[in-house]
């Protein structure tokens, strides 16, 4: 069955390009980068690319924060968010080599308020515990 988010990720271009899809959780968002051999930025040894990894830690944050919001906006209005947020900066610590292997992301709020978010994102592969990158991001509210 398909998530409202899930068909809000399909209006984000990179999104698409990348072939980020979302899955569920508890309720929450988990990002999936499925591996492709063009996403590879290193070839010896092979490494996803370093803007592959950010894209993806971003569209995770966003789509982790899309969710709060709609969560918010059910609750005062019926209605689902029509903006994404927009991403004020994002740090990113690349720990390792991301592999040949599909990835995933999950994203946790640090700080929410009506106009301002700050996210933390961590991506892996095999083991949630052993992240290959993760980030930092703050983010501009869409006014509801």
């Amino acid at each position: 069955m398909s998530h409202w988010l899930d068909d809000a990720l399909v209006a984000v271009p990179y999104a698409q390009f990348l072939g980020v899809r979302l899955i569920w959780q508890d309720g929450a968002p988990i990002g999936l980068l499925p591996y492709r051999e063009e996403l590879i930025g290193v070839p010896t040894p092979p490494a996803l690319h370093g803007g592959v990894s950010l894209a993806f830690l971003e569209v995770t944050a966003l789509a982790t924060l899309m969710q709060a919001t709609a969560g918010q906006m059910a609750e005062t209005t019926g209605a689902q968010p029509l903006e994404w947020p927009r991403t004020i900066d994002l740090s990113v610590d690349y720990l390792r080599p991301g592999l040949q292997l599909d990835a995933y992301a999950r994203a946790r709020i640090t700080r929410a308020g009506r106009r301002y978010a700050t996210l933390s994102v961590a991506a892996w592969q095999e083991d949630e515990s052993r992240p290959f990158a993760q980030a930092i991001g703050h983010f501009l509210m869409p006014e509801v």
